[in-house]
């Protein structure tokens, strides 16, 4: 597929695909067709047997400056800026493979939530992170933050809107790892590697668990990662 906003590749035989904000003259703002194009990439790569794990980065220095605001001022446009972040959000958040988002640079407000709807996070050296949004009346996304780095930490960020760098990040538990950013890329994909080791199925079973057990307390949780898991998984295998 060809899009506008993202450049989207897929390794080879390595078994992960990449998408890369291309809006760079914007900082990578997150349009509504960017988001769009996201959704379908996501789509077609559900069931794509080649891609097993997804990296999401940016374009220049930035990951991504948030949401174009530029559209919030189109009103005639609201709808549609509703329905694709509405959208979006969810196809991130259902989407049944791993994702590692390596943030080469800003992480602000939308950008920020993109980094925080991944599975797992590493950071350039350059990196930030922020929800400056708050400040002009947009309350930001609480929670997704709150499950990352505690209930503490995440009303202070969303609360005050004040901007982190990546040493604090890393030590908040926002970030696994911080690198040069040249040496960003490589980081990703040894990250990949190491998550493709384990069997698709395997994969997929424990991205489930995480997404359905957010909500969940103890023995509902433990009834499906433990319960569940061994005899759809564990027990099928070694019977076989």
């Amino acid at each position: 597929m060809t899009f506008q906003t993202i450049i989207t590749t897929i390794g080879d035989n390595n078994g992960y695909g990449t998408i890369t904000l291309n809006r760079p003259e914007r900082r990578n703002a997150i349009s509504i067709l960017m988001r769009q194009e996201i959704s379908a990439c996501l789509a077609k790569w559900q069931d794509y047997d080649k891609v097993g794990c997804v990296i999401i980065t940016g374009t220049g220095n930035a990951f991504s400056a948030g949401f174009d605001l530029e559209e919030f001022k189109q009103v005639e446009r609201h709808p549609e800026l509703l329905e694709s972040s509405s959208r979006y959000h969810r196809d991130l958040w259902n989407f049944s493979k791993p994702i590692i988002a390596a943030i080469n640079g800003p992480a602000l407000g939308g950008g920020f939530d993109l980094a925080c709807f991944c599975d797992i996070r590493i950071a350039a050296a350059t990196a930030s992170f922020g929800h400056p949004e708050i400040k002009f009346g947009a309350p930001p996304l609480c929670t997704p933050l709150r499950w990352i780095v505690g209930d503490g930490h995440a009303r202070e960020l969303c609360l005050t809107g004040r901007r982190i760098d990546a040493a604090e990040a890393l030590r908040v538990g926002l970030v696994s790892s911080v690198h040069d950013q040249e040496y960003l890329p490589e980081e990703a994909q040894k990250l990949a590697a190491a998550i493709l080791e384990a069997p698709a199925d395997a994969l997929r079973y424990v991205k489930q668990t995480f997404v359905a057990n957010c909500a969940s307390g103890f023995e509902e949780s433990f009834a499906m990662e433990h319960d569940q898991a061994f005899r759809e998984i564990l027990l099928n295998k070694f019977a076989g």
